[in-house]
């Protein structure tokens, strides 16, 4: 089944663009890959330091270059609800592993924060860096040289592309991504969202907030929402690196269970020792990125992937644009509803057909490239199915339905929710940005309205306590990117301007920072390049610049004579007190050399 003559149109200047990076990117894969199993470089001493806890068969096994050895990379800790699973999962990989003849080893151990405990806090500001800082602890894991192939254990924001920016980097192993999944559906999400806004008009006490937090965020599992934690398990599926069905089984359950086994053997039967070798560096590949950003627009996935599909395809050797991204927008239509794009979860998504639905229906539309590897050695058309459990205890998978169980969440491709995509790119005299429209009412696409300017989100939200923020504005909260102070998400402004909103102002937000990957009905664009802090346009904003914010046409415009825009003298706020705290020191480096957003806002590509 081949793609539209669009996709295909977009994927070969891809191509094309890439070369002079993927080429060369290849050719390191493949000369790594030749040297064949790479304990056979490692001396004597080298290997008994790596083998010293095995049992005495598994040094036997290791001592030759025969029986394949699994490296576990995993971000587990207790404290995140998405990650507390994955205590239990080496054992479950060992066992697996042994059935199948190899050995499994954990390698080593990543960072992994949370995002929704750091909202509006100073820990925070390190949360984007977070994620080359997890490549670079993976690849000391993988620096042992120990291993034929990898098992990555993550889940949340900014875990899985550093994971994968780390498979990428070590590309002539095989990888294979192990979710832990949602946890069960607590307080619905429309509910959450109204007591938080009633919190926020002082209506309701921080009893009753707690209590419908906790109602909400309750157990084991990713946040139900369709954030960056869920969206990260939809790209790793529709991108080959999940077994087929893997990304939405609940946590504690026989058939998350059975996946993970099933993941650990097909980890081991994909090496270089055996007759199906999938090195990661070969098996991802342009059309394996252009299916990825296909899905973030079927589904209206997260802003943040504007930023980490580009340093997850640069990894690669693939030079992934925003245009690219926005030119996918105008093709692909919205085919789900799961808040914030809709009322429902990503539980009752995967009920109503979920991964396997969305991938025929994307094939049936030509949206996706067939033609791709992917761990389970087939083509995308083998991830058309919808997961069971069989009598036997293994995974079982029959094919997807014809029709969605549930069309309000999940459509066909000939009736799809909006004809394009959830995302959208802007450009104008402030540079570029980035919107997130599959929540946004028709009505709200184009706002134009004077400027509030604001150094930080506390200043906006002390405005909102004060009453002093009437009519209809556009909050401009600058200085917030990368190097500025790592790139924060401004979740905590989606409540105060969703309320103005709800009086029926006229508002919307523009920032050289990030809103949360949930964020929804409120029109933001946001990851505006260049920066303040790099003296970009946004920081010649003033108070009361009429700006225009155009969703419908792409533009983003501050209605100021260029030369009078030119002349200003660009704001210059004292930011030190971003420096220290919460670990904000070490990441100094890290700001001092970070790359723009729209180049995936990394230290590691810059």
């Amino acid at each position: 089944m081949s793609a539209d003559s669009r996709i295909q149109a977009i994927t070969h200047r891809i191509v094309e663009r890439s070369k002079p990076f993927r080429e060369p990117y290849l050719d390191r894969v493949r000369k790594a890959a030749a040297k064949g199993v790479q304990r056979s470089v490692l001396s004597c001493g080298n290997l008994a330091h790596g083998f010293a806890v095995c049992s005495p068969a598994e040094k036997t096994a290791l001592a030759g270059d025969r029986v394949p050895n699994l490296g576990i990379i995993t971000a587990y800790n207790d404290m995140l609800s998405a990650h507390q699973p994955f205590e239990t999962y080496p054992a479950l990989i060992r066992a697996a592993a042994a059935e199948a003849g190899g050995v499994a080893q954990v390698a080593g151990g990543v960072p992994a924060m949370c995002d929704g405990v750091t909202q509006g806090q100073p820990g925070m500001e390190l949360s984007l860096f977070s994620r080359d800082l997890i490549a670079m602890s993976a690849g000391v894991g993988l620096s042992h040289n120990m291993f034929d192939s990898v098992v990555y254990l993550g889940v949340c924001d900014k875990i899985v592309p550093g994971l994968v920016i780390a498979a990428l980097t070590f590309g002539h192993l095989p990888a294979v991504f192990v979710p832990a999944g949602p946890m069960t559906t607590g307080l619905p999400n429309d509910e959450k969202a109204r007591i938080r806004q009633l919190y926020a008009e002082g209506k309701v006490g921080r009893a009753e907030l707690l209590e419908a937090e906790s109602k909400s965020y309750h157990g084991p599992g990713t946040c139900t929402f369709y954030g960056t934690a869920n969206s990260n398990q939809m790209l790793m599926e529709i991108m080959g690196f999940h077994m087929p069905g893997a990304s939405f089984i609940n946590p504690g359950t026989p058939l998350r269970d059975a996946l993970t086994k099933e993941s650990a053997r097909r980890a081991l039967a994909i090496t270089a020792q055996g007759n199906e070798f999938t090195p990661a560096g070969e098996m991802i590949d342009e059309r394996s990125v252009v299916n990825g950003v296909v899905g973030l627009h079927a589904t209206g996935g997260s802003t943040n992937h504007t930023l980490h599909l580009l340093a997850m395809a640069r990894a690669a050797g693939i030079l992934l644009t925003w245009k690219d991204i926005s030119d996918l927008s105008d093709i692909v239509p919205l085919l789900a509803r799961v808040y914030p794009n809709g009322l429902s979860d990503v539980n009752h998504f995967h009920a109503a057909g979920g991964m396997g639905f969305l991938i025929k229906e994307l094939l049936k539309g030509g949206l996706l490239h067939d033609d791709v590897r992917t761990v389970y050695g087939q083509g995308l058309h083998a991830y058309t199915i919808d997961p069971k459990l069989g009598d036997n205890g293994a995974v079982l998978r029959e094919p997807s339905p014809e029709k969605s169980h549930e069309p309000k969440i999940l459509a066909n491709i000939e009736t799809p929710f909006q004809p394009t995509g959830g995302l959208k790119m802007l450009s104008g005299n402030l540079g570029s940005a980035v919107i997130k429209i599959s929540a946004v009412k028709p009505e709200r696409h184009v706002i134009e309205a004077p400027a509030k300017v604001f150094h930080n989100q506390l200043e906006l939200n002390d405005a909102f306590k004060n009453g002093a923020l009437e009519g209809d504005f556009i909050a401009v909260v600058r200085f917030q990117g990368p190097k500025a102070n790592g790139m924060p998400e401004l979740h905590k402004l989606t409540t105060i301007l969703g309320i103005l909103q709800d009086r029926g102002q006229k508002v919307a937000l523009l920032t050289d920072g990030r809103m949360s990957g949930a964020s929804g009905k409120v029109p933001a664009a946001i990851h505006v390049t260049p920066e303040a802090v790099d003296n970009g346009p946004i920081a010649r904003i003033q108070e009361g610049d009429m700006i225009r914010l155009d969703a419908v046409h792409g533009t983003l415009q501050v209605l100021v004579d260029a030369k009078e825009l030119g002349a200003r003298i660009p704001a210059s706020p004292d930011l030190s007190g971003n420096d220290f705290g919460m670990g904000r020191e070490l990441f100094a480096p890290f700001r001092a050399v970070a790359g723009p957003a729209d180049q995936g806002a990394s230290v590691l590509f810059a």
